[in-house]
């Protein structure tokens, strides 16, 4: 199973919320070939705090549903991270917005339960190295993301 560190800056998380993200990000996890152990963070923000990351981040000063940062990603003039073999996988950080999650829902007419799922998931998908850049590349995650998502049973409603 993946271990997943929980960490709720606004007070609003239920357990029920934490077992759904846990399900949906170990489901995930095994179907990709994960090994037990692997472990992210998962962070759980309002609009203004995840606007701040975005900004400092992204270079973009707007708020967003979901944020992920890839420990394993390498960027211009960074080092690699080499895993020890006693050392667990780490993945990286994923941020969820709830407030954009609550007007998502609405929108898309789901439960808040299964936006946060469903961004969870598409923010561990941008871990293990998918991405919505071209096309092809969009193809390729949507599609996994959906498959994802109908085998473990969270289905748009």
């Amino acid at each position: 199973m993946i271990v997943i560190d929980f960490i709720d800056e606004i007070d609003e998380i239920d357990e029920d919320t934490r077992q759904l993200v846990q399900g949906i990000l170990s489901f995930a996890a095994e179907k990709e070939g994960l090994e037990n152990g692997t472990e992210l963070s998962v962070t759980f923000l309002d609009d203004e705090a995840i606007r701040q990351v975005n900004r400092e981040y992204r270079g973009k000063d707007q708020a967003t549903d979901v944020i992920s940062f890839a420990l394993e990603e390498v960027g211009e003039g960074e080092v690699p991270v080499v895993a020890i073999d006693e050392m667990p996988r780490h993945l990286g950080d994923l941020l969820i917005s709830v407030e954009t999650a609550k007007r998502q829902a609405a929108e898309y007419g789901h439960s808040i339960e299964r936006e946060i799922g469903f961004l969870a998931l598409h923010g561990f998908l941008h871990l293990l190295g998918y991405d919505h850049m071209s096309e092809t590349d969009e193809k390729v995650m949507f599609g996994r993301q959906e498959e994802l998502l109908t085998s473990f049973g969270l289905d748009r409603e």
